[in-house]
């Protein structure tokens, strides 16, 4: 008999024809909290539209942010 698969055991497969995401699968995405996530989208670090009262990530704001990041830490460096 199969064992049960916990939440935790899965591990979530990022849909690539999803065009917006909420701001938990962008969290989960980036591998940070969804609070911190939640202060980037506000802070503008995270690029994010409004879809009516919805708050959305387009999907390709995750690798814009990340390159940010590496050119960040690169002219640090």
């Amino acid at each position: 008999m199969a064992e049960p698969r916990t939440l935790s055991s899965v591990q979530e497969t990022p849909d690539p024809s999803l065009v917006l995401l909420t701001v938990e699968e962008t969290a989960r995405r980036l591998r940070i909290g969804r609070t911190t996530c939640f202060r980037l989208v506000r802070a503008g670090e995270i690029e994010s539209v409004m879809v009516g009262r919805l708050r959305r990530v387009p999907a390709d704001a995750v690798p814009a942010y990340v390159s940010k990041l590496r050119h960040r830490s690169a002219e640090a460096a």
